[in-house]
């Protein structure tokens, strides 16, 4: 199996490109990445590329699409809840349908929390694309577009992606890839949420309504996420740019 990647310089966002071998087919997770080296490399290696699978609608993951549709005549592909948030032709997927694609097959895990139609995408029983979800040190929001809940997120990290073994690769929708051992073992949302360190509570204010601060860790753009509580018990992970203690 091949793995290539591409990251925007601004978003950061990764476009992830597998291949089942040289000369073989290939799928595209996620479009947000520089699409020069996308198509180099599907010319360098004699690939031919079937399906681009989002992981979710938002803008910094899908730019591309129409790129890759018209130039290859593939086949783009995305959550039931979000092929209507998603410009031009989208098929639609459905938790734990597998796609076949050559040697590759992928199995499409539904991750609702950062968006309604989050996708993650299990390749071969080896490793795994989690979009917004996860990444390395960190987790996703619940307050963007789209989002649905705190509680949708946890059940999607724990019952969904931890549920797989831990040695799985995980490559994330930003940033450098990891393994879900690792964050099991030093992710400070996942200890965190699983009661292995300790959460002291503080107030603060999340666009100036006041609140309490849960967790403050470092998020994967050099800046900061939070975990925060409302006065009326919600709790949402949010942008530390968002959050005053």
């Amino acid at each position: 199996m091949l793995v290539h990647s591409t990251r925007h310089p601004q978003w950061l966002s990764n476009s992830w490109l597998i291949a089942d071998k040289i000369g073989g087919d290939a799928i595209l997770i996620d479009s947000g990445g520089p699409s020069s080296r996308i198509d180099n490399y599907l010319d360098d290696n004699n690939l031919t590329l079937r399906h681009v699978l989002c992981t979710h609608h938002h803008y910094d993951h899908v730019e591309n699409n129409d790129h890759y549709r018209q130039k290859y005549c593939c086949e783009v592909c995305a959550h039931s809840n979000e092929v209507n948030l998603i410009d031009g032709a989208v098929s639609e997927l459905i938790h734990n349908q597998i796609l076949s694609c050559g040697g590759l097959e992928v199995r499409c895990l539904h991750i609702p929390g950062h968006t309604s139609g989050q996708l993650a995408f299990y390749v071969n029983g080896e490793v795994l694309f989690t979009g917004d979800t996860l990444f390395a040190g960190s987790i996703g929001g619940t307050q963007g577009p789209d989002h649905t809940s705190f509680e949708d997120l946890q059940h999607s990290l724990f019952e969904v992606l931890f549920a797989l073994p831990d040695s799985t690769v995980v490559y994330p929708g930003h940033m450098q890839a990891t393994t879900l051992s690792e964050e099991l073992a030093t992710n400070p949302f996942v200890r965190a949420f699983q009661g292995k360190d300790v959460v002291r509570e503080r107030d603060c204010e999340v666009m100036g309504i006041a609140a309490k601060l849960m967790l403050r860790a470092a998020d994967y753009d050099g800046g900061t996420k939070c975990w925060v509580r409302s006065t009326d018990g919600i709790d949402d992970i949010v942008a530390g740019s968002q959050v005053k203690s």
